[in-house]
C-alpha cells in the first residue's frame, strides 16, 4: 500500500488573480477506487495534471507511485494492438484479449487501425492499456462522455474489478457503481469521504442542513443580544444622568450608588456585546461550503397546433453507410423525448436532420417552416472569443445570458476570459445558457450534460420539470433521463 500525501498545496495560473488551490492538505490511499467531483472550473483536471508534474506549484505532493493519465494521445493510424503494446509493452496478448473481453470489445479491433474504432471503443481500449501497466496509478478524466448507457454500465463493472485510480465523473449512477471513496472540491476546501457518490450527497445534505439551522439560531441570538445591549446601554446612560439631577424631597441623589449602578449596567452591556461578537464569529465559520444552485428560467414559445413534427420511415447515414433505418415517431406539445441507443445508431444524425444541418436522408420529416428550434450541439470545438461578442453573434440578451451563467456557477472574473480558456464543462454551460436565452417551440439538445457538474445537472432537471418545454434530446446520464423524459425512442 502506498500513499499520495498532499500538504499545503497552493496553485494559481499565470495571469490569474484567484488561486485554484490554497493551502489544501489531504492524503489518498493507492488501493482506493476514488471518485473525484465538484463544480466546473474548480480544478479537478488541474489537480490531475499537478500529480503528473505538468505545473509548478507551492507546497508538497509526495508519492512513490507512477501516474498514468486518461485520455492520452496515440498514433491514430497504428493498428489497435500496437497502440496497446506501446502503452503496456510487458502485457501478453492473452492479457490484452482478457481485458477487452471484460469491456465487451470485439477482439477483432486489435487488427484494425485505431482511427476506425468508434469513440466508445477507443475509450475502452485506452483504459484497458492503462490497466495492463504494472504499478500504475490511473488518473481517469471523464471517460463516459463518448459512451452510451450500456457502455457506461460495462465500464463501471470493469472499474469495480480494479483499484488504484482517481475517476473524474459527474454521472451519479456511474460513480455509485464503481467507487469506494470520493474526493470533493468544495468552495473553500477539499473533503474525502468513504463510500460512493450517494454517500457523499447524503452526508453533504445533512451537514448543510445542520449548518443552516445553526446559522439561523445564531442570527436570532445575535439580533436578541443586539437589542439587549442597546437597552442596557440606554439604562446605564440614563442612570448616569441622574447623578446630576435635582433634589428629591429636599435630599441630594446618592451619586456613589447611582454611579455604581450605572457602571454595573455598562459592564453588563459590554458582556452582552462580547457574547454577540462570539455568535457573529461562530456564524461566520458556517456556510462557506454550501453550494447553492439558483433556479433557472426559460421562455418556450407556445406552438399553434398539438402536433409539432413527425418523422416517417426516416433513414440516414454517412458515406453510403446507413446508421439509422425506418425511424418513425411524432413530437407533440410538451413531449420530452429521449433518443436512446448505442454509439453509432444515428442519434446525433437525427438531431442534425431536425435542425436542418443534414439534408441527405430518406423518408419524411414533416414540420412547419415556422417552427423555431434551439439547438445545443454535442461538441464544444471552436468556441472562442468573449461572451459579449458571443451574445451579439446569436442575437441574445447579454445581461440575461450572463445572469444564467452566474446561476450556473460562473464567477464575474470568468466573464473577462476568452471562451477558449474555459474548462470543457464551462464551455458546455455557454451552449446551454445561449439556448435558455432563445425563445423556441422545440429545444433539440445533443448530450447537453457532457462535462457538466452534478449540481448544474440538477438545476437543469428542475428547470425542465418546472417549465415543461417541448424537447428532443440525447443524453446518457440515466438519472437525468429517468427524471425528465416523458417518452423514449430507441434506435
Amino acid at each position: 500500500m502506498s500513499m499520495i500525501q498532499v500538504s499545503n498545496l497552493t496553485f494559481i495560473y499565470d495571469g490569474s488573480y484567484e488561486p485554484v488551490f490554497e493551502n489544501v492538505s489531504f492524503h489518498i490511499d493507492s488501493n482506493w477506487k476514488l471518485g473525484f467531483t465538484g463544480r466546473n472550473g474548480r480544478g479537478k483536471t488541474t489537480f490531475l495534471k499537478l500529480l503528473m508534474g505538468q505545473y509548478v506549484y507551492q507546497g508538497t505532493i509526495s508519492s512513490n507511485l507512477s501516474f498514468e493519465y486518461f485520455p492520452y494521445e496515440v498514433d491514430q493510424n497504428a493498428n489497435t494492438l500496437a497502440v496497446i503494446q506501446n502503452k503496456a509493452p510487458d502485457a501478453q496478448e492473452w492479457e490484452i484479449e482478457r481485458e477487452l473481453s471484460l469491456l465487451k470489445v470485439d477482439i477483432g479491433v486489435l487488427e484494425r487501425p485505431f482511427y476506425t474504432l468508434s469513440n466508445g471503443e477507443r475509450t475502452k481500449v485506452l483504459l484497458a492499456a492503462l490497466f495492463l501497466k504494472e504499478n500504475a496509478f490511473l488518473l481517469i478524466d471523464e471517460p463516459t462522455n463518448h459512451l452510451d448507457s450500456a457502455g457506461r454500465q460495462i465500464l463501471a463493472r470493469y472499474l469495480n474489478r480494479h483499484s488504484g485510480f482517481i475517476l473524474v465523473s459527474h454521472d451519479r449512477l456511474f460513480l455509485d457503481e464503481c467507487i469506494d471513496h470520493i474526493l470533493v472540491i468544495n468552495k473553500k476546501n477539499i473533503d474525502i469521504y468513504k463510500g460512493n457518490f450517494s454517500t457523499w450527497q447524503y452526508e453533504k445534505q445533512m451537514q448543510d442542513e445542520r449548518e443552516l439551522a445553526e446559522n439561523e439560531k445564531h442570527k436570532k441570538e445575535i439580533h436578541r443580544l443586539k437589542d439587549a445591549a442597546t437597552r442596557t446601554a440606554k439604562w446605564s446612560e440614563k442612570a448616569e444622568q441622574t447623578k446630576h439631577g435635582t433634589r428629591v424631597g429636599g435630599l441630594r441623589p446618592d451619586r456613589g450608588y447611582i454611579g455604581h449602578k450605572a457602571e454595573k449596567m455598562m459592564q453588563r452591556s459590554k458582556n452582552i456585546e462580547r457574547r454577540r461578537e462570539e455568535h457573529i464569529e461562530q456564524k461566520a465559520a458556517l456556510l462557506h461550503n454550501i453550494d447553492t444552485a439558483e433556479d433557472l428560467k426559460l421562455s418556450p414559445l407556445p406552438y399553434f397546433t398539438d402536433r409539432i413534427a413527425e418523422v416517417c420511415n426516416l433513414s440516414a447515414g454517412y458515406d453510403g453507410t446507413m446508421v439509422c433505418r425506418n425511424i418513425s415517431f411524432d413530437i407533440r406539445r410538451g413531449d420530452r423525448i429521449a433518443l436512446q441507443g448505442g454509439n453509432g445508431t444515428g442519434k446525433s444524425t437525427l438531431l442534425k436532420i431536425f435542425c436542418g444541418l443534414k439534408k441527405d436522408f430518406e423518408g419524411q420529416l414533416i414540420k412547419s417552416d415556422r417552427l423555431i428550434i434551439s439547438y445545443v450541439p454535442q461538441s464544444t470545438d471552436g468556441l472562442s472569443g468573449d461572451l459579449k461578442d458571443y451574445a451579439r453573434h446569436y442575437n441574445i440578451d447579454e445581461s440575461l445570458f450572463k445572469s444564467i451563467l452566474r446561476k450556473l456557477d460562473f464567477s464575474r472574473t470568468q466573464f473577462e476570459k476568452d471562451i477558449s480558456d474555459f474548462s470543457d464543462g464551462q464551455k458546455k454551460k455557454v451552449l446551454i445558457a445561449r439556448s435558455l436565452c432563445e425563445q423556441a417551440h422545440l429545444y433539440v439538445w445533443d448530450e447537453p450534460l457532457n462535462y457538466i457538474d452534478v449540481l448544474s445537472r440538477m438545476q437543469i432537471e428542475r428547470l425542465i420539470l418546472a417549465y415543461k418545454p417541448t424537447i428532443l434530446f440525447v443524453e446518457h446520464d440515466m438519472a437525468f433521463c429517468e427524471n425528465i423524459a416523458t417518452k423514449t425512442i430507441k434506435l
